[in-house]
């Protein structure tokens, strides 16, 4: 069965695929994952992050266990390999813990569109697939080693491929956060309203989650992300945000779009200190629109 027309694909290369094993392996990565590990079966993936000690944001991942339920792989479309082997490497102190950077050996392929995920299942696959964060709408991520390239090719031709502006585009209008660019390491995961996803608050300790708990208790964050929209082109990013002659948030990740522009920005939660429309540069138009929630 192959994939048709009504699903889009666009084809990448992961920036990290960890192959995580050993036997302290579950113990450890429990601790530095926020989101639960504990009751991860064989073949299941999670989404999280990889926070440090004052819960600033150093990456997201997915976390899938084996299929043999022997070890785990950790991907991710934005966190080198290289940053992320060194994170984990770097609060290994006596686990049995074994961490292979696989990356070049991985490929991958989001399929986004209803019916995507049904049709998947029905084609063979090797590799692990798990639902994507691309934009609005199902989507999925289908994760594969590089000599399974001609098994994805033959599913694909009649699948509509998809621009990397376009999926872009889409998970803009998503509000959907891209970490490194989006949220990052001077960020906390609950400005870019990732506590819902990304979080757990019952799985007990782990690297960050004293803040991430003082967070939660204190109810709100003082910065957010939300969508922006305006007949203004793409600046060079992070571009700031001004109220008059106050910066009052920052442009994160923009696309052109006709007649203007749209992207995500962070934000004072504050509308008076960050309201409706703000400038691209101190006293200038406001021409941003802000698309709070």
């Amino acid at each position: 069965m192959n994939f048709g027309p009504e699903i889009g694909f666009h084809r990448y290369a992961p920036a990290a695929f960890l192959n995580v094993d050993g036997p302290d392996a579950p113990t450890f990565l429990q601790g530095q994952f926020t989101n639960d590990l504990s009751k991860l079966p064989g073949g299941a993936a999670v989404y999280g992050l990889w926070l440090d000690r004052k819960g600033r944001v150093l990456g997201d991942s997915t976390v899938i266990r084996r299929p043999d339920g022997a070890g785990y792989w950790i991907a991710s479309q934005d966190f080198p390999a290289a940053q992320l082997a060194r994170h984990l490497n770097d609060h290994l102190i006596a686990d049995e813990v074994e961490i292979r950077d696989e990356t070049e050996g991985w490929r991958g392929v989001a399929l986004l569109g209803p019916g995507s995920g049904a049709a998947l299942a029905a084609v063979p696959r090797s590799g692990c697939q798990f639902p994507g964060r691309r934009g609005e709408g199902e989507s999925w991520e289908w994760l594969y080693p590089r000599s399974a390239e001609a098994e994805v090719a033959a599913a694909l031709p009649a699948a509509t491929e998809l621009s990397a502006a376009q999926l872009e585009l889409r998970r803009i209008r998503a509000g959907l956060p891209r970490v490194g660019t989006d949220i990052g390491a001077v960020d906390l995961p609950n400005e870019g309203g990732l506590e819902a996803v990304a979080i757990s608050y019952s799985k007990g300790c782990y690297l960050g989650q004293e803040v991430m708990a003082r967070v939660k208790n204190r109810g709100r964050v003082r910065r957010g992300l939300v969508r922006v929209t305006g007949p203004w082109s793409p600046p060079p990013l992070p571009a700031a945000l001004w109220n008059g002659a106050t910066k009052a948030g920052e442009l994160r990740s923009a696309v052109a779009v006709p007649g203007g522009g749209e992207g995500l920005a962070l934000v004072a939660v504050d509308p008076a200190a960050a309201p409706a429309r703000l400038a691209l540069a101190p006293g200038g138009p406001p021409v941003v629109a802000l698309h709070r929630p």
